[in-house]
């Protein structure tokens, strides 16, 4: 007989690639809540399941799932799997190939904190996989209640628990601290400065008022890129180019029901300027419905001298692997290497960040 396969690792490693392929929240669900479902039970009982075919009275574990499970447990890659993978994107060119190998971690992810999917753990441990050798944990903050955001007590919490986190992990990697603030409306942070100046990285980001008059927007963004604490300019526009995401699962999944949005209006130049001056970076967002900002400006941006940070926003472990659509379009619009911010090691990173306050 041909020695089993560990059927946990299947499901989750499909649920991976069905989030990485932006397929439906119900099915990455399904994989997921399967694995969990599973985790705790002992071998042996899990193998009688799954040659009784009594898997699927358990909750959590349907038709699908127990296919997977019992075709992994008889040595077998499930089907399932198999015909993912061999379905998988396409390859990207040299360029791109170049830029995603020269980035060492991503700026920009949430965790069920807020409005991810997944825990603080399960989206470490997929970096780690994908070869990151550091995550900066960004989820918002209170003003976005749809998405959970983080009071400060809650912040404080967490920053614990990352500490913790951060000690159970494999040597060479970290999770850095830090948070996605909301931009207000008249451009200040939304949250305490002495806690945004003991994060590692800020991302800062408009999320209401996205239809404001030019010059009202404009200001707000001048006054957000020239905060010390302000490290990175998260998804400039706030366009949305496609349907909704898949993956999100958690709470704020609501906060998440993408559309196709237009362009804020503000004086680009401006802005992209001041980034400059006060070398914040400027977020290359690589989610597949936000494409932000588009060509045009990150060629703006690039000429303007700014600096840029290749993000994924991932809302779930699969979505880390997201970030060769933002290096596609780095390397179309011919941004370098270094001015990449996270082409840096998290020691470097971070002596940057902590100039800047």
């Amino acid at each position: 007989m041909a020695r089993a396969r560990d059927p946990i690792a299947d499901l989750r490693r499909i649920a991976f690639l069905l989030e990485r392929a932006n397929e439906a929240t119900y099915r990455v669900r399904a994989f997921r809540s399967a694995a969990k479902a599973l985790a705790g039970m002992p071998a042996v009982e899990l193998t009688e399941r799954a040659g009784n075919g009594t898997l699927t009275e358990l909750a959590g574990v349907g038709d699908v799932t127990a296919r997977c499970v019992a075709e992994s447990l008889a040595g077998e890659e499930p089907v399932y799997l198999r015909r993912l993978v061999a379905t998988e994107g396409s390859d990207l060119d040299a360029e791109a190939t170049a830029l995603r190998a020269a980035l060492r971690g991503d700026c920009h992810t949430h965790s069920d904190w807020s409005d991810g999917g997944s825990p603080i753990e399960e989206m470490a441990l997929a970096a780690v996989e994908l070869g990151h050798e550091y995550l900066v944990l960004t989820d918002h903050s209170p003003r976005l209640t749809v998405a959970r955001g983080l009071t400060a007590e809650r912040l404080r919490r967490q920053l614990d628990h990352v500490a913790q986190v951060n000690a159970a992990l494999p040597e060479g990697f970290r999770i850095l601290t830090g948070i996605e603030v909301d931009i207000l409306a008249d451009g200040s942070l939304d949250q305490d400065d002495d806690l945004l100046a003991r994060l590692d990285v800020v991302v800062g980001s408009v999320h209401s008022g996205l239809k404001d008059e030019r010059s009202k927007m404009t200001r707000r963004m001048l006054k957000a890129v020239a905060n010390p604490h302000l490290d990175i300019l998260g998804h400039v526009t706030g366009r949305m180019v496609s349907s909704r995401p898949a993956g999100v699962t958690g709470p704020g999944d609501r906060g998440h029901r993408a559309r196709t949005r237009a362009e804020s209006d503000f004086d680009a130049d401006a802005v992209f300027a001041a980034c400059a001056e006060h070398d914040t970076a400027v977020e290359i967002n690589s989610r597949p419905e936000r494409q932000d900002p588009p060509k045009r400006l990150i060629r703006r941006a690039l000429e303007a001298g700014c600096r840029f940070a290749i993000n994924t926003d991932a809302h779930a472990p699969g979505q880390l692997d997201w970030q060769r659509f933002g290096c596609e379009r780095a390397a179309l619009c011919g941004v370098p290497a270094d001015r990449v911010i996270n082409t840096w090691s998290a020691e470097q990173l971070v002596a940057w960040t902590h100039t800047r306050t």
